[in-house]
Formats: C-alpha cells, structure tokens, sequence
C-alpha cells in the first residue's frame, strides 16, 4: 500500500476557502482524494475546485455555513449526489473576533460575552455540528476519519484570546470524549483525531503578529523568542500530519492531538 494514499478518499473540508484551508485541499488533492471544498465564499471555493480539476483531480465548491444545521444537511444531499459517499472530514472552520480579545488595559470582570459565546459557538459548535451531519456517512463507508483543528491555545496559556482559547480547549476535550463513543458504538471503522498548529500567519492573525512593512510586532517577537525554530509555520507544513490522519496509515491512532508548532508546546523559554 502507498503510504499516506487517499485515493479516492472523498474527504470533506469544512473553512476550505480560508488560507490554512487552501493547503488541506490541494494536499487531499494531491494524495488522491476527492475533495470537497466547504465554506461560506463561493467563488473562492470555485476558484480552488476548478484549479484542482485542471490539474487533473476531482473537487467540488460546496457554499454552507457551519452554524447552519440546515445548509449542512443541504450541503451532504449535493456531495453525496456528486460523489456517492464522503470518508472523511477536516473541521478546519472556526476563528477569533475584534469583540472577544482582551487587550492588557481591559478591565476582566467587564467581558464581551457576546462576543465570547459567538467565539465559543463557531469552535466549538462549528466542529461538532459537520460532524453530526457528515459523520454517518462516514460511519457506512467502513474505515473513515475525522480531524479537527485544534491550537496553541489549547495547551498553553496564550493573553488576549480568552474565548478562543477556552474554545480550542474545548474542541479538544471533544476530540478524545467522541473518539471513544466512536470505537465504542463503531469499532475502528470511524476515528477521531486533532491537529494542534503553532503560529502560522493567516488573515485573522496577521495584523497581530506582522506589521505592514511584515516586520513583527512585539507579540510576533514574543512568538518567535517561544519557539525553538525561531520562524513561523507554512501552511504545507501541516500537510504530513494531515494526510497521515485521514489515510489509513493512522487506522490504530484514535482521540489524539498532534502538535505541529516548531517545539513552542515543549519550550519552557529559558
């Protein structure tokens, strides 16, 4: 068997359209798979399925929002029409807001909590919901997979991002309790897992981390001086712990969070 093969793996990408997403489909592509591409912006989802198609693969643009059991559920009638059947799931939506960062002069007893519910509800619910939705599908095929994206935040505590980081916390504790139900009710035939990035730039975090002339800011620095590697992550660089998850080269690995940070988890900063 090829190691980390996809082939003909439908796999479906929930932030598809965003720029970590941008990566998970063209690896999934590239390994094999089928690829949906599921987000809320249509034609830069059509733009990447079309690039996927001519260079020779298989993707389909699918419009749907994560908070939205009901354009979920549309979202499975027009894969399943398409491709018949779907294998696994990358719950790659999710995101922080303005309203839910707490800078240093704020007042902590004087929280958005609006604006942390909503963090908390597209993390967390925004991962549990496709699941709901497109994890049957995935149970029927026989040896599927689903993995989440966790983060930094999680493991370690990060200032300003609160709801975020409660969130991803949350989005872990998920990712184990569900993997056992999961081998409970269904054996091996439908794992669990997360991948947990380090810093990497993306259009929610890079006017925190970069200025405009892509000099680092004071917290970029602060990132940096965190991590062993002394850089930030590409995007490609979360494509081997991926790929690996979703093939069935994981098929014994169930409930864990990889970390994929340039050694930022393990480094005590002396």
């Amino acid at each position: 068997m090829e190691f980390g093969t996809l082939k003909d793996k439908v796999i479906v990408v929930t932030g598809g359209t965003g720029v970590l997403g941008a990566s998970f489909v063209n690896s999934i592509s590239r390994m094999g798979g089928k690829v949906v591409i599921l987000g809320r912006k249509l034609a830069v989802a059509q733009e990447r399925a079309a690039a996927i198609e001519a260079a020779g693969g298989s993707a389909l643009a699918v419009v749907a929002d994560v908070m939205d059991i009901s354009s979920l559920e549309a979202a499975k009638a027009e894969i399943l029409a398409r491709f018949g059947r779907i294998d696994g799931l990358v719950n790659a939506a999710g995101g922080n807001m303005p309203g839910a960062v707490i800078a240093p002069e704020q007042d902590i007893f004087s929280l958005d909590m609006n604006a942390f519910n909503q963090v908390m509800r597209l993390n967390l619910q925004g991962t549990i919901q496709p699941t709901q939705v497109f994890g049957p599908e995935i149970a029927k095929v026989g040896q599927g997979s689903i993995v989440n994206i966790s983060s930094m935040t999680a493991q370690r505590a990060i200032t300003k991002v609160m709801g975020y980081s409660i969130a991803k916390a949350a989005v872990d504790a998920y990712t184990r309790w569900f993997a056992v139900e999961l081998a409970n009710r269904y054996g091996d035939k439908i794992r669990m897992n997360a991948i947990a990035p380090g810093f990497f730039i993306t259009e929610q975090n890079r006017r925190l981390l970069t200025n405009e002339d892509q000099s680092l800011t004071d917290r970029g620095n602060l990132v940096i001086r965190q991590t062993p590697f002394k850089r930030f992550g590409e995007p490609e660089e979360l494509e081997g712990a991926l790929i690996w998850l979703l093939s069935d080269d994981s098929r014994f690995v169930t409930g864990t969070v990889v970390t994929v940070d340039g050694g930022f988890a393990v480094f005590g900063g002396v």
